[in-house]
């Protein structure tokens, strides 16, 4: 998917390590290879990285972690000076098509309270 200069594809767990690596909401650096492989180890799973201009800035990751029909959108972020240019509305987007495609029924995350912008934007896509 292209729009606005932002391409939409599939990707590694390198590219999205190096996205969160400009992301200040990531700088605790929790999440390293390690924790992404063994969440998306041995299930069903979609990297989704949002490149422009050939620079990797956004991605969305998530993966089968129930037996109940839905898509767990784990994470994801979009690096700040390209916030507010609608990549994180494309990225759920494709998301959401590649799951439907794929039978799922429906789609869950989670965010904490003090991600304030998440919770916005969960809200205005329908999300309770």
């Amino acid at each position: 998917m292209v729009s606005h200069g932002v391409q939409i594809v599939e990707g590694t767990i390198k590219d999205c390590l190096e996205v969160t690596s400009y992301i200040p909401e990531f700088g605790d650096n929790q999440y390293d290879e390690a924790v992404f492989r063994n969440r998306l180890l041995g299930t069903e799973h979609l990297i989704l990285l949002a490149v422009r201009n050939n620079r990797n800035v956004g991605f969305k990751v998530g993966y089968r972690r129930d037996e109940d029909g839905s898509f767990y959108s784990w994470m994801g972020g979009v690096i700040p000076e390209f916030r507010k240019l609608g990549i994180a509305k494309k990225l759920a987007d494709t998301q959401e098509e590649w799951a439907k495609k794929r039978s799922y029924t429906s789609i869950t995350f989670k965010t904490r309270n003090y991600l304030k912008p998440m919770l916005i934007f969960a809200l205005k896509n329908g999300f309770n």
